[in-house]
């Protein structure tokens, strides 16, 4: 028994001291503890960059506003925004490059083209009469005859009956002169030479097999009767052309045209003579659209005496568009998805985290191998270039707008002088937005004074004075996001309209841009008086504003034409 009541005391030591080291009861209270830190723990965000978290106060790293505590279980993404893990990205080679001006394409792009025969030179062989080839000549295609050269010799009933006509208009001669000038003739006609016709003639015998000499020299392009063969009369035989000249062809899509004309210069390189330019002048371009390619065919005559092109052989050239001194946004053509009329690109939030957005672009002419941006994006910004596709298919599996599924557009209302409310900012910020309004006169005063070339060159200068506004300088969340939208819209107009080069597309554009300049002004105020003017007629009797710092009308939606047209619709106070 006591045996027995030993066993028990050591088993239940054994217990108490296993409960001892191995209680759960510190891990379980830590876990805990580290629970209740984790879920009390407080997020911060920036109301414009939802994609930044912080885990203290403080300021946006990208605009500088001030952060404000994130909701719990806030992934930190707006709706149209998704993450890629580092592995995904990873696996699927996702690159991205950060959107420029390009400097090698900057007023050039590229033609893709072939070398084709001129068709200028070409002839084709035909029998003059109806035979059988006895012997052919030309083995293959490509090889070179010269004119009078015998190509190939026939058997010909038909041939052989003429001859006999003609001897026997030999012996009517001298009666019958007009008979027999018919029956030489007749054999003329079949391209017999008059040594040939001669020679029937004087040895009085008729010639069963008939020579087929060259009309022209060249180089066989094909074959087009083999020996045996029975041909009829004017039935091709061979397909000859002179490439002493040869065309170089090349593709124009629609929104190229307008860059290349008749006369003009281009620099022409091919992967068979690699460092070599060859210029070339356009000496075609093709009046028709070809509907199933959508192109344009423009030719070049090239000098092919040396026999240095081959039909066939793929060309490139440069042409040089009119204007180079516009600044061009440009971004690599692989980072383009297409979609019906939609053109897509995948842009890549800042921050450290993976996290991206889709957005739709207005393409340009394409450039070597990227596509000039007219909007959408703007410079800085970084975008997939490589491996778009799977990001595309990461933002289908997250549901968020992608190449398949577009976002529905928010309704906007039209623009009214009592659609917008005045916001309190910081002085130095309107002090900013001044230097705004100061760059915009002068593409106003550009339109009044009908001067295309001038509205143009003074975009620069505004856009810059937009770029250089500090928006950190707002604090409130509202001013920030009116701003920015404010801000993007603006570039993205003015970038249109410094492709324009006519009066009145660039007065349709300067509507919205207008718009825009009194939003700011409304909003956040002038250091100087204002005056928001409006013309009824403009716009197709819809009627447009602008902005101008005097209270004389200046109409630029119409210049000389209606100068006065218009009133001062409302008076922006100096704050």
């Amino acid at each position: 028994m006591k045996k027995y009541s030993s066993y028990i005391l050591l088993l239940l030591a054994g217990l108490a001291l296993g409960w001892w080291l191995f209680s759960p009861a510190e891990s379980t209270a830590t876990t805990e503890h580290t629970h209740s830190e984790t879920s009390t723990e407080q997020l911060w965000t920036c109301s414009m960059h939802p994609q930044i978290l912080k885990t203290e106060s403080g300021d946006c790293p990208i605009c500088g506003m001030e952060l404000i505590p994130a909701e719990k279980g806030a992934d930190g993404l707006t709706p149209e925004q998704f993450t890629m893990t580092e592995n995904a990205m990873a696996l699927a080679n996702v690159q991205t490059t950060v959107v420029g001006d390009a400097e090698d394409a900057k007023g050039t792009y590229t033609l893709s083209g072939t070398i084709q025969p001129n068709e200028e030179n070409n002839a084709v062989q035909v029998s003059y009469f109806a035979g059988r080839i006895e012997k052919l000549n030309v083995n293959y295609t490509g090889q070179t005859v010269q004119k009078g050269q015998v190509l190939a010799t026939m058997y010909s009933p038909a041939l052989i009956t003429a001859q006999q006509e003609l001897l026997s208009a030999v012996e009517l001669k001298n009666s019958q002169p007009a008979l027999y000038k018919a029956v030489r003739n007749k054999l003329k006609l079949w391209k017999l030479t008059e040594a040939q016709i001669n020679s029937i003639e004087t040895s009085g015998t008729v010639q069963e097999y008939m020579p087929v000499y060259a009309t022209v020299s060249g180089t066989v392009l094909d074959k087009l009767v083999s020996e045996g063969d029975e041909v009829k009369k004017g039935q091709a035989l061979l397909k000859i052309s002179n490439l002493n000249t040869v065309w170089a062809a090349f593709d124009l899509y629609e929104n190229t045209l307008g860059s290349l004309e008749k006369g003009q210069q281009l620099s022409i390189t091919t992967a068979a003579y690699p460092g070599k330019t060859f210029e070339g002048t356009v000496a075609f371009i093709d009046p028709v659209l070809n509907n199933t390619t959508r192109t344009v065919t423009a030719r070049v005559t090239l000098n092919n005496k040396e026999n240095r092109w081959k039909p066939g052989m793929f060309v490139e050239a440069k042409v040089q568009t009119a204007n180079t001194t516009t600044e061009t946004l440009t971004i690599p053509a692989s980072s383009v998805l297409w979609t019906g009329k939609r053109s897509v690109v995948y842009v890549k939030v800042p921050g450290t985290q993976p996290i991206f957005e889709m957005r739709e672009v207005t393409l340009g002419p394409k450039l070597a191998d990227s596509y000039e941006i007219t909007s959408g994006l703007t410079a800085g910004e970084e975008i997939v270039t490589h491996g778009a596709f799977t990001v595309d298919a990461a933002a289908q599996l997250q549901g968020k707008p992608s190449m398949m599924h577009q976002p529905k557009a928010a309704t906007e209302n039209a623009f009214s002088l009592e659609n917008e409310q005045s916001l309190k900012v910081a002085p130095k910020f309107v002090a900013q937005l001044e230097e705004v309004y100061k760059a915009y006169l002068p593409l106003k005063d550009a339109l009044v004074n009908d001067d295309s070339a001038k509205a143009k060159a003074s975009v620069s200068q505004l856009k810059s004075a937009i770029n250089a506004v500090d928006m950190s300088l707002l604090k409130q969340s509202e001013a920030h996001e009116i701003w920015m939208s404010t801000k993007r819209e603006l570039l993205d107009q003015l970038q249109q309209f410094q492709q324009k080069v006519d009066l009145k597309e660039q007065r349709k554009l300067f509507i919205p841009i207008s718009e825009n300049i009194i939003t700011l002004a409304q909003t956040f105020g002038a250091t100087e008086t204002a005056y928001v003017q409006f013309c009824p007629m403009a716009d197709n009797n819809k009627g447009a504003y602008w902005l101008s710092d005097e209270t004389e009308i200046k109409n630029p939606y119409f210049g000389a034409s209606m100068l006065t047209c218009g009133n001062v619709a409302k008076t922006i106070t100096s704050k």
